[in-house]
């Protein structure tokens, strides 16, 4: 054969996929897994590492539903994971702080740890000073969930399943309860919840991974735009004190982009009894199913991460109890206050116990379900 005809043949084959009899196939998104360790009690748990064409990654293991990892690319295409966590399963049993964790089946604090349902009061676990603390001393995040891996459309996907037994820590029914973790072409998360209880309970599930977009110290520099015209003010206990106030003219007004170190040591009796942000903001467009509810962006590598979520509100903690005690991941250095912040898409805080808040009960023949997206780019 002439050698400029082959040198065409061969560039046509490349164009096309093919080179000689190997077949170059378009990346892919992909689901993979592995072992992750043994619980204290013997069960197994799996890592699934979800990942798409792009170059993002998510790590979730069986335990608690915990996100391990999230890699993402900054504005010059380096990939770094912006996601809290820790190195081994033990170290997720022993002293995790929700770190990436699923929670429920009531996320955030219940006052006193006891609620009233049609005339009969429940005590619930006390892990929290007095206060029921993200499902009690063995909640969502403390359990081993059923795992479903799937390639949908060439989105990477996990199924979890759970079945919460009646009064397991305190809470009415049998809740059957489904997570889905999707992840897409375009540097998406997607988290929808589904749930059916055979006796009516309260409900309120969310997601506490801790981001930090920079990959490196502290969330100081982060900006923060929060789609929220009033927060929930809370007492001594972080308890709600059952009234809306208005972010303007406080530190807790984040209706335009606001860099979260410029207010966070304001001397604000809120902020003084969070410790800094640990509290929970009333979105607006309350009922219109999913919204825009925060957009995080670190200045310096570019990230950017929207939440769009179809909740009433969230809770903005700005790892303020991180105290230098727990080993990072990725380095011999520990989590210091604010090496991270959480963005907890969910129902009002203690509103079994607050008349005035959304409800947060489920009823029987009643399916519960929820969805919180969280969306990367660079800017």
């Amino acid at each position: 054969m002439h050698l400029t005809m082959k040198k065409i043949i061969i560039t046509l084959l490349s164009l096309m996929g093919i080179s000689g009899c190997n077949k170059v196939t378009k990346q892919h998104s992909t689901i993979y897994k592995d072992h992750f360790g043994e619980t204290t009690d013997g069960k197994s748990v799996e890592r699934y590492t979800l990942s798409n064409p792009s170059g993002m990654r998510v790590q979730i293991i069986t335990f608690g539903g915990i996100i391990t990892t999230i890699e993402v690319p900054d504005k010059n295409g380096e990939i770094q994971d912006v996601a809290l966590g820790f190195k081994t399963l033990k170290d997720y049993e022993k002293s995790s702080p929700y770190f990436g964790a699923l929670i429920g089946r009531f996320g955030n604090r219940i006052a006193n740890g006891k609620f009233n349902l049609d005339g009969k009061q429940y005590s619930l676990v006390q892990n929290n000073g007095e206060n029921h603390l993200h499902g009690g001393a063995k909640g969502f995040d403390k359990v081993v969930w059923t795992a479903e891996p799937q390639v949908i459309n060439d989105l990477a996907q996990l199924k979890l399943s759970y079945v919460s037994k009646d009064m397991e820590e305190g809470y009415p029914g049998n809740l059957n309860v489904e997570v889905l973790y999707t992840l897409t072409t375009e540097n998406t998360l997607e988290v929808e919840y589904k749930a059916s209880t055979d006796k009516k309970t309260i409900i309120n599930l969310t997601q506490h991974t801790y981001f930090n977009l920079s990959g490196d110290i502290d969330i100081l520099d982060h900006e923060l735009m929060l789609n929220a015209d009033a927060y929930l003010p809370v007492d001594k206990n972080l308890i709600p004190l059952g009234k809306l106030e208005s972010v303007d003219d406080t530190p807790f007004n984040f209706k335009t982009s606001k860099i979260i170190g410029r207010d966070i040591e304001n001397q604000h009796e809120q902020l003084k009894r969070g410790m800094g942000y640990d509290h929970y903001w009333v979105l607006n467009e309350a009922n219109t199913g999913l919204r825009s509810a925060a957009v995080l962006y670190h200045p310096v590598s570019g990230r950017q991460m929207e939440v769009l979520t179809d909740q009433p509100g969230i809770q903005f903690y700005s790892g303020n109890f991180l105290d230098g005690t727990l080993s990072m991941k990725n380095s011999e250095s520990f989590y210091g206050p604010r090496s991270g912040l959480c963005l907890e898409t969910q129902h009002f805080p203690d509103s079994p116990n607050q008349p005035n808040f959304p409800s947060v009960v489920l009823n029987p023949r009643e399916d519960f379900y929820s969805k919180t997206v969280f969306k990367f780019s660079n800017k």
